[in-house]
């Protein structure tokens, strides 16, 4: 969007024109009286030499007290004359020229002060499509990225623990990233207050969910400490199990044990069997285990873990 677009289509050439009329006009008059005030210099500076001149010839001619020079002096006189009229013609040329540049400045003034009148008028009316434009490409933006929210938060909420789980983390990071790099950048600002205000939304939101989840996540940790052990054992899942306890930590509260310790066959924080004996080869063997270590003997089927 160009500012010239929105000049007046009418006052726009019209003022244009005067304004490039008046610059040209205060050209010509800075020229001449550039040209006068230079005619003035040299007029001035024939007089001052032609004065020094006649100065030292009258000197002489008071010191000589010759009648016959009168003429001379006359003639002299009467040259300095004309050399100080000519200096005052110049002078007069010099304000006559000086007064034709005040005249173009002061026109030329007004002409850019309606050009300025224009530009602002035009400037506002740039500002406003701009932000029309800006508008509008959002709701576009928006038309497009809302339904991916509303996908993505719906399938977070109901389907992250599916069986398509890759698809929906997958689907919730693209909507994410259309979010925040097809839609935030193009927020309309109004003074970054529009932006703020969904960086609050956001950060109220996501934190609202976070202190939820932690609280929710703690109630059924207190709820599964309260089961009993093989209960709470089968309703973990084997693979989690076993990578918690990769980390050396439990798998049922998720605070440090030491594995390494021959003597701990239970979670000293929440009293879940950590390690058995094998029915079969009385070898000592992580209760959740689907087989023994030393015999391949299979556990017990009240101790399998679930899937």
């Amino acid at each position: 969007i160009l500012t010239e677009h929105f000049i007046d289509p009418v006052q726009g050439p019209v003022v244009r024109q005067a304004l490039e009329e008046q610059e040209r006009r205060l050209a010509n008059a800075t020229e001449q009286a550039d040209q006068a005030a230079l005619k003035l210099t040299v007029a001035a500076n024939n007089y001052r030499v032609a004065r020094e001149t006649f100065q030292n010839w009258l000197n002489t001619r008071r010191a000589t007290e010759r009648p016959e020079q009168d003429a001379e002096l006359i003639a002299r006189t009467r040259e300095l004359d004309t050399l100080k009229a000519a200096e005052r013609a110049a002078q007069r040329a010099l304000e006559t020229q000086q007064q034709a540049r005040l005249d173009a400045q002061q026109a030329h003034a007004r002409a850019a002060q309606k050009w300025d009148e224009l530009e602002r008028a035009a400037l506002k009316a740039e500002e406003k499509a701009r932000t029309a434009a800006e508008f509008r490409i959002f709701m576009y933006r928006l038309m497009l990225t809302l339904p991916l929210l509303v996908a993505a938060g719906w399938l977070f909420k109901h389907k992250r623990k599916g069986r398509n789980w890759p698809f929906v983390w997958g689907f919730v990071f693209f909507a994410l990233f259309a979010f925040f790099v097809e839609l935030v950048p193009y927020l309309p600002s109004y003074g970054g207050y529009v932006r703020y205000t969904v960086g609050i939304v956001l950060t109220f939101v996501v934190g609202r969910y976070a202190i939820v989840a932690l609280q929710r996540y703690l109630a059924r940790q207190r709820e599964a400490e309260a089961m009993p052990d093989e209960k709470r054992r089968k309703s973990m899942s084997y693979d989690l199990a076993l990578s918690r306890l990769a980390k050396s930590v439990c798998p049922g509260c998720e605070r440090a044990v030491d594995r390494k310790d021959p003597t701990l066959d239970f979670c000293p924080h929440c009293g879940i069997n950590l390690f058995d004996r094998c029915r079969n080869c009385n070898a000592r063997k992580g209760a959740f285990a689907r087989f023994c270590f030393a015999c391949g003997t299979p556990a017990l089927p009240d101790a399998s873990l679930s899937p």
